[in-house]
């Protein structure tokens, strides 16, 4: 059964919030280079570009074991002890006379594509629970594979006859179309955003690689008991492009509707009488689907200028969206709002139940705050205690604190350094509303783990280089995402994941 200590999706829960509120070890008076640091180092097959997950009292050969995921380009998922370190089991999800995927002549995903995205988990399937990955291929006959896994959480077997085989058709005379139906190109994609699990459906969503060739943006849904496809939809069914990538955020969900920030690509300004683009594509949006009875687009908003962002790639797609909790405002009313940045630096508040849609001349959004990011944001922000935290490209992790359902339009604290491309994507570890940490990782050469006061982040508590070359572990990977679980940080890396505890 899940626990509150449990990290089964990406940034914690469906809202995307990053918020583990379940951690009693880590405190701000303990997280410090004396008496925390890294204790292990998760050794892997690939590069770890998903963010890793955590199961508590999972039954493993008949002994209970707290297990850590992690899932590999190398087309591997692992299951680790988490109190010990020791591998458990290790799944390869290559089929017979595979190898992973090149790298398709882009420098996103390289040398290898195999997972990518964050995998999702759900404790009520089958006898152990289930564990579900996308997976990209290479045939021997040079033919590209994307597949959707289920493996058992106390065994890696792959459960409900899986895995299945992605494919997909949508009508429209857009990319990859013929006689008006667009067709998925496996070779053509990437699964980047994290996956997503909302009332026993599946959710994926595909990205292109660097942009090239002919694609769409593609959404699909699953049944997470059986691996059947039970709906698709193409954002740009009559256009190109408009692709799915978010950095490795997954959509969002507020239990009903998905959340998504669609990356460049084609947008009609041409509306119908609903205020929607009168050929269906939405490249460049902040969007609502509707999961019922098929995924459709239910709203959307698209920023005044939004065709020539896409021209000139300063998409909202870098980013991830975030459901906010319902918050009260000025005159006592509850509303229900989403937060999304991108490329064009400016964050971006929507009400889910009327998100603005396109005007040509202004953006008639809930809330839009320009000028305080100091980059494009390739991640996406975390939410705790009434603070929304953003962390930039160049820019410095910046608290916007909430007040009558309206984020500050300047933060109230910063941190000391910056972040280099990417950037970062926050996490937050807390005691209920207690000790609350702002985790931190950087890219480039050296990585490091940042820890932060989440209620002043100009206090740095901790970087995984202030104790020389005892907590380091090698070079970042790009869009790395902190897990933090049961007094453990969780950092992916070149070749496994370092893990950051105090010290013996």
């Amino acid at each position: 059964m899940a626990s509150a200590a449990d990290v089964l999706t990406y940034h914690n829960d469906i809202a995307r919030t990053g918020q583990y509120l379940a951690e009693t070890t880590l405190t701000p008076a303990n997280v410090n280079s004396t008496r925390f640091g890294k204790v292990a180092f998760l050794a892997a097959d690939g590069k770890v570009d998903a963010q890793p997950l955590y199961a508590s009292n999972v039954s493993v050969n008949g002994v209970a074991h707290n297990v850590v995921y992690v899932a590999t380009e190398h087309d591997s998922v692992f299951a680790f002890d988490a109190d010990t370190g020791a591998p458990l089991w290790q799944r390869s999800l290559l089929s017979s006379g595979e190898t992973t995927s090149d790298a398709r002549n882009c420098s996103q995903i390289t040398p290898e594509i195999g997972v990518t995205s964050t995998p999702v988990i759900d404790r009520s399937r089958g006898a152990n629970g289930a564990i579900y990955a996308v997976a990209m291929s290479k045939g021997s006959n040079g033919a590209y594979h994307q597949r959707l896994h289920a493996l058992d959480l106390s065994t890696g077997a792959e459960m409900f006859g899986g895995p299945t085989e992605i494919a997909a058709t949508y009508p429209g005379n857009g990319a990859s179309s013929t006689n008006g139906v667009t067709v998925f190109n496996p070779g053509q994609y990437a699964e980047r955003q994290a996956l997503a699990l909302v009332n026993g459906t599946l959710y994926l969503a595909w990205t292109s690689h660097c942009d090239q060739g002919v694609y769409g943006g593609w959404v699909m849904a699953y049944s997470a008991g059986t691996l059947a496809q039970t709906s698709a939809l193409n954002l740009t069914p009559n256009g190109s492009e408009g692709s799915v990538w978010m950095s490795g955020a997954g959509m969002a969900s507020d239990g009903n509707a998905l959340y998504l920030l669609d990356a460049n690509g084609t947008f009609d300004s041409t509306l119908n009488s609903s205020g929607f683009p009168v050929n269906g594509d939405f490249g460049n949006t902040f969007l609502k689907l509707a999961t019922s009875p098929k995924l459709s687009v239910a709203d959307y908003f698209a920023p005044f200028n939004t065709v020539t962002e896409s021209n000139q790639d300063v998409d909202l797609g870098s980013g991830g969206a975030l459901v906010l909790p319902d918050l009260v405002d000025a005159s006592g009313a509850t509303r229900h709002l989403a937060v999304g940045a991108g490329k064009d630096a400016k964050i971006y508040v929507v009400d889910r139940n009327a998100m603005g849609k396109f005007n040509g001349t202004q953006n008639a959004i809930w809330q839009e705050i320009d000028g305080q990011l100091g980059g494009a944001v390739f991640g996406m922000p975390a939410y705790f205690g009434n603070v929304v935290y953003y962390g930039a490209v160049g820019d410095n992790l910046k608290a916007f604190p909430i007040t009558s359902a309206k984020l500050a339009t300047t933060p109230s604290s910063k941190s000391p350094g910056t972040f280099a491309y990417p950037g970062t994507t926050p996490s937050i570890s807390a005691n209920g509303t207690q000790n609350a940490i702002v985790w931190a990782a950087q890219n480039g050469s050296v990585g490091a783990l940042h820890a932060f006061d989440a209620s002043n982040l100009a206090r740095e508590l901790y970087n995984s280089n202030q104790a020389g070359s005892r907590d380091t572990f090698g070079a970042g990977n790009k869009f790395i995402t902190p897990m933090i679980a049961h007094g453990r940080v969780y950092v992916g890396a070149t070749n496994g994941v370092a893990v950051f505890g105090l010290l013996p």
